[in-house]
């Protein structure tokens, strides 16, 4: 069965019917559901092993994503099958779009559920048009003409390694990728590198073209993190060198204010489901963000990228 995460909708269609169906998205009922509600559920997939979940996304001829420059940390499972972020299992994981912070993203994510846990661990979605919608207009304007810098400072001996982040122990490699991805780098003693990229604060869905608000700024701001370790973060590196941090894109600070209000909508706007053994959840990456609530208990979930956009495909 499959259905619509906001709605208990169920409809009947094989999964093979779906996955031939998915790949003309703008035609097929399979993605102009997915567009317009932003993500669906497969229940009862049938999936019982990580192959199988790879097996299946190829019988649809989807091609998968690296998950390349990311900012968390995971094991690669398959080829292109990775574990869901591998924070500690008491933190909650804030709402986001996938790699919203660089010009470059997963169009689409498949999430397997090959174990539920005990208690929590639900995927919180959220719809990025109404996020945008409920933001304050001044707020909204000054990001949109500004956009978003962040700055990185791996091998502090906390957060990512470089090599981590980037899936190489080359330099060579990394200044290479960075270019490529518009990023600009600097290595420090210590083979410590810093990196900078100001990217999109919105931007618009490549076929419905509707607006979202689109970025990481709450996430890689330092007040994202407990008062505690703020303040411990900040003696240790001083407010200049932190792990990550996010500014306006003219490299101006970003007000506190302003992103407590921000997580706040994402708070008030989220939506859970309990997952189930064997789900499938397949998340329109621009449409819809997701985290993870903390759970206790075995917890395994699965994630594939597919659908490469960029911020020149899509109206920023």
């Amino acid at each position: 069965m499959w259905g619509f995460v906001r709605w208990p909708v169920f409809l009947s269609m094989t999964l093979p019917t779906l996955l031939r169906g998915q790949r003309s998205a703008s035609e097929s009922l399979f993605g102009k559901e997915l567009h317009r509600h932003g993500a669906v559920l497969v229940r009862d997939s049938g999936i019982t092993s990580d192959s199988e979940f790879e097996t299946w996304l190829a019988a649809g001829a989807i091609q998968l994503l690296e998950y390349d420059y990311g900012s968390t940390p995971r094991s690669r499972v398959t080829r292109r099958v990775y574990t869901s972020t591998e924070y500690p299992a008491h933190q909650s994981i804030p709402q986001h779009n996938e790699m919203a912070y660089t010009d470059r993203w997963p169009g689409r994510l498949w999430f397997f559920c090959a174990q539920a846990a005990d208690r929590g661990g639900a995927t919180p979605l959220c719809d990025a048009r109404d996020v945008l919608r409920r933001i304050d207009p001044g707020i909204r304007k000054r990001f949109e003409e500004r956009g978003v810098l962040y700055v990185r400072n791996y091998n502090l001996g906390v957060d990512l390694t470089w090599q981590q982040a980037f899936a190489t122990e080359s330099r060579d490699v990394v200044e290479s990728r960075a270019r490529k991805l518009g990023i600009s780098l600097e290595w420090s003693d210590g083979d410590v590198l810093t990196t900078r990229q100001v990217a999109q604060a919105t931007t618009s869905h490549p076929i419905t073209g509707e607006d979202v608000w689109f970025n990481q700024a709450h996430l890689f701001h330092v007040s994202a993190h407990p008062p505690a370790i703020r303040e411990a973060l900040e003696g240790a590196f001083g407010v200049d060198q932190l792990p990550r941090n996010a500014y306006y894109g003219d490299g101006r600070t970003i007000e506190d204010s302003v992103l407590d209000e921000i997580r706040g909508i994402y708070k008030d706007l989220s939506t859970r489901f309990d997952w189930c053994a064997g789900d499938v959840v397949v998340i329109d990456n621009v449409l819809i963000t997701h985290g993870r609530d903390p759970f206790e208990g075995e917890r395994r979930v699965l994630v594939a990228m597919s659908d490469l956009q960029t911020r020149r495909s899509s109206a920023a």
